[in-house]
């Protein structure tokens, strides 16, 4: 079993180096040497979110339909391939777009879209997968797949930032190149003999759709409450993604290989969080170590947003490294927080409300941060201070995340989710009346 979870893992790497030149590198390209409006940029990365409501039907018509008797590997090879064609062609899409606006625009879409379009196709199948393959290990299983993730960002990040060095277009589009090839030939390894034919229909992973999961989220005050504060913390967690090369690169004249060796930076962080939260969860609680992260990371946000305006380059880098340890500490947290916040009879009802959580933040999050630093550039003529601005506003929503999860109460949740007359066994009972 052990080699099927490094083969889901390889998967899950594919397709995470296929967003890595996009997030750290290319973001940065578009906005500052290329000076398309952030917003913009902020939208077009964001599409694999956009695109997110549709893992449901995606997920359900791969149960569905198998193709060449299997039900995951060819959606998994579908959105791979879709990944790869798109991430490779989004840097010509954007030096298009710099220069020719409708034509650009056209083109961006549709490298941008394919590249998001895919995300959606390999994810839900492989981590579907994941979950089939070994139903006892699946804890191990996801282990597994996000320490290759780290690593493998932490290696690529340094790779492509000596590749772009020095920058131009050509050297871009080389990495860009290089990174799809890697990923192709690890996805093509991690599919070989992975997924046996013609699968059992008992162990499709159970699925629902969206109206079920904001009728649940909707009936129990404990998980309305919960879902806020996933969405006011991940918005603030994420929302810098798309900024935080840029303005390194804005306020302190970092080259492309500097600010993309910032990703290698927060993944090393992420990988010690991973083995530090692993002790100290025999002694704090979840909570308490979400809380642990959350100060971490508010403190991040202000030590990089004081960096800016006298342009101090080494205060910068200590609040990229809080930034870094809190995200860990926070993301560590509450996945475990997530698998608290369900019951035995709803796992996939509310993991799948969750996962809607962290879908609305990354797309909300990364667009409001994109429109309010092009606006208050705009306003001042200043694009550090629309940077700044933007930092300082997320670490006013991590801090409201805080007081929010100061009233979170798992045991409540639990007992309201279980009451025979909830919401959830409403909704089934209505469906199957209509049905009827």
């Amino acid at each position: 079993m052990w080699l099927k979870r490094v083969q889901v893992g390889l998967l899950h790497v594919a397709v995470t180096l296929t967003l890595l030149p996009i997030n750290s590198t290319l973001n940065r390209v578009m906005i500052n040497e290329l000076a398309i409006s952030a917003t913009l940029v902020a939208a077009l990365v964001s599409l694999p979110y956009f695109f997110s409501p549709l893992q449901v039907a995606i997920g359900s018509y791969a149960d569905r339909h198998p193709l060449f008797g299997r039900r995951r590997t060819p959606y998994i090879a579908l959105g791979l391939l879709l990944c790869i064609g798109g991430a490779v062609l989004s840097p010509q899409a954007a030096f298009v777009l710099a220069g020719n606006r409708l034509p650009g625009l056209a083109l961006s879409l549709l490298a941008f879209g394919a590249w998001g379009m895919g995300f959606n196709f390999a994810s839900v199948s492989y981590f579907s997968l994941a979950s089939e393959l070994d139903e006892e290990g699946r804890s191990r299983t996801i282990a597994t797949m996000f320490f290759m993730m780290i690593i493998s960002i932490i290696i690529m990040a340094i790779v492509i930032g000596r590749l772009v060095e020095p920058y131009t277009p050509q050297a871009l589009q080389r990495a860009f190149f290089l990174a799809g090839g890697v990923a192709g030939v690890l996805g093509l390894l991690g599919l070989i003999g992975l997924e046996a034919p013609f699968a059992p229909v008992s162990s499709v992973a159970e699925r629902h759709t969206w109206s079920e999961m904001a009728r649940a989220i909707a009936g129990n005050p404990q998980a309305r409450l919960f879902f806020v504060y996933l969405v006011l913390m991940l918005v603030a967690i994420l929302g810098q993604d798309v900024l935080l090369e840029p303005y390194a690169a804005q306020a302190f004249g970092l080259p492309v290989r500097q600010t993309t060796r910032i990703t290698s930076i927060w993944g090393v962080c992420f990988l010690l969080t991973l083995i530090v939260a692993g002790f100290i969860q025999r002694w704090m609680s979840q909570a308490a170590i979400a809380r642990l992260g959350a100060w971490t990371a508010l403190v991040g946000f202000v030590l990089i947003s004081l960096s800016g305006l006298p342009a101090l380059i080494a205060v910068f880098y200590i609040g990229v490294i809080l930034l870094g340890l809190g995200t860990g500490f926070a993301t560590v947290s509450n996945l475990a927080l997530m698998l608290d916040m369900t019951t035995p009879e709803s796992v996939g009802l509310y993991i799948g409300a969750w996962g809607m959580a962290n879908a609305v933040s990354r797309l909300f999050g990364s667009v409001l941060s994109g429109a309010v630093r092009d606006l208050l550039t705009q306003a001042t003529g200043d694009a550090v201070i629309g940077y700044v601005a933007v930092f300082a506003i997320l670490g006013g929503l991590l801090l409201a995340s805080l007081i929010l999860l100061r009233r979170l109460d798992v045991r409540a949740f639990r007992e309201r989710a279980r009451q025979p007359a909830g919401l959830v066994e409403q909704a089934a009972l209505a469906g199957e009346a209509h049905g009827g």
